[in-house]
């Protein structure tokens, strides 16, 4: 349970004002002292992480957050990484004192309410005082149905854990698909992965062991090769795979082997459906024809990583898109949780796979895009754009190729 993939959980995010005692909810709900407890005020300031399984949902991830009512030049960056916390919760806890509701909760949970995130509300600390029924009443008026909890005394917790499962988002319990619904039971699906110098050590990205699974838990037959050896395994088939999916860096080799009869995708453009939304990423590709000279293109990955030898964000991408633009751009990285506030100054956002982050967090980035202005695509469906092998890379998914095609015609 603990190896499941963070980017795989359902992200619970507990808030409130200082020493409303979200880090004693937290510890009851895993039983263990995650978080530091203390009467002073403050004294959680990053978000403290907690994974943990929660059945019938499954695995989930709950993320402590500082106080947003912190004060100070300190408090204000505690708060800072706390909302940042906002954009990858998929669930929302608001933790208050009894009869301590007003403006303040109320505006958090406007903001919850704006993104479309289920909201719990606790009133804690029922050991020392009872909530109120003007409380209560107008609580129950904003569909809030309030869970009285003392974490002091442990009384309320189940009831917690309860309301949690009841509030999941119906995708963690009927969780999309990567590639199952592509091939079928008894077909084969074929998977380049190509070993070079920036590949784990005696391990495979998580991207690719995901595919792997899911294909054998839906009965589907899998080979994986190496881009050099992709042509002979071909030849060895009597039967054609029903898809092949390959490393975007390897497309352009792996388009010219596969034969045009057989449908060819990316991991990165999987994902990109999986955590993302690859109908506005494909619109957002269309974008690439617009640079210029000049131009600033913001390229953002999920993970931290050392860069070696030809990194596909730093050297390949930039790369390859002033080949095709032969425009000398800007390119900025941006990579983990960071994310810029203002987006303005782009022309054009490029997301990696994000197999490391949760989908709440990579459609609240395009949110932002989309109001700035700014289009968003991703690195897989940047590569078969600059490369001209778009449409191929698409010929799976017939609803983006049709809004691609669609949306051309509107240039």
């Amino acid at each position: 349970m603990q190896r499941t993939p963070r980017g795989m959980r359902l992200h619970i995010g507990i808030f409130g004002r200082r020493n409303v005692g979200k880090s004693s909810i937290l510890n009851r709900l895993t039983e263990q002292d995650i978080s530091i407890v203390s009467e002073t005020a403050g004294t959680t300031t990053d978000p403290v992480e907690k994974a943990m399984e929660l059945l019938p949902v499954g695995p989930v991830l709950f993320v402590d957050t500082a106080g947003i009512d912190d004060e100070g030049n300190l408090g204000k960056k505690r708060t800072e990484k706390t909302r940042q916390v906002f954009d990858r919760i998929d669930l929302a806890v608001i933790v208050s004192e009894q009869s301590e509701w007003d403006n303040f909760e109320t505006a958090v949970f406007e903001e919850f309410q704006q993104r479309k995130i289920p909201v719990i509300a606790v009133l804690n600390k029922s050991d020392l005082k009872n909530p109120g029924e003007m409380d209560l009443s107008w609580l129950k008026k904003q569909g809030l149905d309030p869970v009285i909890v003392s974490a002091e005394k442990n009384t309320g917790i189940e009831k917690l854990k309860e309301k949690i499962i009841k509030s999941a988002p119906e995708e963690f319990l009927s969780p999309p698909a990567i590639v199952s619904d592509l091939v079928p039971p008894g077909e084969l699906a074929m998977l380049v992965v190509p070993i070079d110098l920036e590949a784990p050590k005696g391990r495979l990205i998580l991207p690719q062991v995901q595919t792997i699974r899911e294909l054998l838990d839906n009965d589907s037959m899998v080979m994986v090769v190496k881009e050099r050896e992709l042509q002979d395994a071909l030849g060895r088939l009597n039967s054609p795979p029903a898809l092949v999916v390959t490393d975007s860096q390897a497309f352009l080799k792996v388009s010219a082997d596969v034969p045009e009869n057989i449908r060819l995708t990316s991991f990165s453009i999987l994902f990109a459906r999986l955590k993302g939304d690859l109908k506005e990423f494909v619109k957002g590709t269309l974008a690439i024809d617009r640079l210029k000279s000049g131009d600033k293109v913001l390229i953002c990955e999920s993970c931290t990583h050392h860069a070696i030898g030809d990194d596909i964000a730093r050297v390949k991408i930039p790369r390859w898109l002033t080949q095709y633009t032969g425009a000398k751009l800007d390119f900025e990285m941006y990579a983990g949780h960071d994310f810029p506030e203002n987006l303005e100054s782009y022309q054009l956002v490029i997301h990696c796979g994000a197999c490391m982050t949760n989908r709440r967090e990579i459609l609240s980035r395009i949110a932002k895009a989309n109001y700035a202005g700014v289009p968003v695509t991703n690195y897989g469906l940047t590569i078969a754009y600059s490369l001209g092998i778009f449409e191929r890379a698409l010929e799976p998914f017939p609803l983006a190729k049709m809004i691609f095609e669609e949306a051309r015609q509107l240039q």
